[in-house]
């Protein structure tokens, strides 16, 4: 069993210079996590689909700044670093980095050695309404574990992905999930193997081939900016009068769609999916202050998928995250018949009918090393 102690660096080499770059991509969470404890740990466990095309490409350049010899010249050092949005520096984000390297510095005591130059972009439109904070911070984890390998040589390739997770994790909670894996786990569950509430890990069991290259597309509905923030709607699960009941359905569902992504039960799948969709809204409009993100396209698009599937029996199904955009997700040998669905008939419910066209991944790449 890990504890947080064991991801605490101690490096055994040195290195004065270098850039690594890695690419992270997003995930959509088919049973929700939504309530927080301290130090990002989850109420509840979660399980999501990695997607492969929208993702975030970060490349971290580092030089040394200067011979730290002793703990007090340390301790007077600040984090050290620019960081540009598309080539271009972007002052507003640097604020979440700065926190970020405060909430993992204990694990990474090397990084106040190093001056930093962070240069990300998203292969997404910016501003599209798809949360780029779990790809963005799964990609600039990734790329501060290679660091910390190249101080420690003798790191397991299975450490580097757990810590780099672990990390992940702390800048934003989705973020651990979008490391390694077509199919994560992240929170304890008592059937699934290795499963932590500390870092993500792969779904332990043998997916079915139903789920094989699954398919998502992302209706834009709308890409303004929330008017709440994810955090603070996860600190109102903390007096929520239905928190409790909540939680325990996360582990039941979780159970049942583990059972589900074995045998390939499509049926099953949407039932699951579209009740965890709903559930997490519902949440939302139920705490105290109540706020709803869903949006009147978003329910036009629901009613449209339900009507359609219903007459033509095609095994499609929709989900949400903490917004009003739907990922509309299905099997790959229907994607003909529902991509022209889409087009015909949800296309004019999108924000300037703008839609992502995504299929499950496998995780994080690295692009340069060093």
């Amino acid at each position: 069993m890990f504890s947080e102690k064991d991801f605490i660096a101690d490096p055994t080499a040195s290195i004065e210079t270098g850039n690594f770059q890695w690419s992270a991509p997003s995930n959509i969470a088919l049973v929700k996590y939504w309530g927080k404890k301290k130090n990002q740990i989850p109420a509840n466990p979660s399980i999501s689909f990695t997607l492969n095309n929208c993702k975030t490409v970060t490349k971290l350049a580092f030089a040394k700044q200067f011979d730290t010899s002793t703990s007090s010249v340390q301790a007077e050092k600040g984090f050290s670093f620019d960081l540009l949005f598309e080539g271009k520096p972007k002052e507003d984000f640097k604020p979440k980095i700065q926190k970020f390297f405060e909430r993992i510095e204990v694990y990474c005591p090397y990084l106040k050695e190093y001056h930093f130059t962070i240069d990300t972009e998203n292969t997404f439109p910016h501003s599209s309404g798809i949360a780029s904070s779990a790809s963005g911070m799964a990609a600039l984890s990734m790329n501060i574990l290679s660091l910390e390998k190249a101080l420690n040589p003798e790191m397991t390739d299975e450490y580097f992905y757990q810590k780099a997770s672990f990390l992940a994790r702390l800048g934003s909670g989705s973020a651990c999930r979008s490391v390694k894996g077509s199919v994560v786990v992240w929170g304890t569950h008592a059937e699934i193997e290795g499963s932590s509430n500390l870092f993500g890990v792969e779904f332990p069991s043998k997916i079915h081939e139903n789920f094989n290259n699954y398919q998502d597309t992302i209706l834009l509905v709308d890409k303004g900016e929330k008017q709440v923030s994810s955090t603070i709607g996860h600190d109102l699960m903390h007096n929520h009068p239905f928190a409790e009941q909540r939680f325990a359905q996360a582990h039941e569902n979780l159970s049942a769609i583990k059972t589900i992504l074995e045998s390939g039960n499509l049926e099953d799948f949407i039932k699951i999916v579209e009740s965890e969709a709903l559930t997490l809204h519902a949440m939302m409009m139920t705490s105290m202050h109540y706020f709803i993100l869903m949006k009147p396209n978003t329910l036009e698009i629901i009613n449209a998928i339900w009507k359609f599937r219903n007459d033509t029996k095609i095994p499609v199904c929709f989900t949400l995250d903490a917004g009003a955009n739907v990922h509309v997700l299905y099997p790959e040998n229907v994607r003909d018949s529902v991509l022209q669905f889409i087009k015909d008939e949800l296309v004019g419910y999108c924000q300037n009918g703008q839609y992502i066209c995504d299929v499950i991944g496998s995780g994080s790449q690295l692009i340069i090393d060093n």
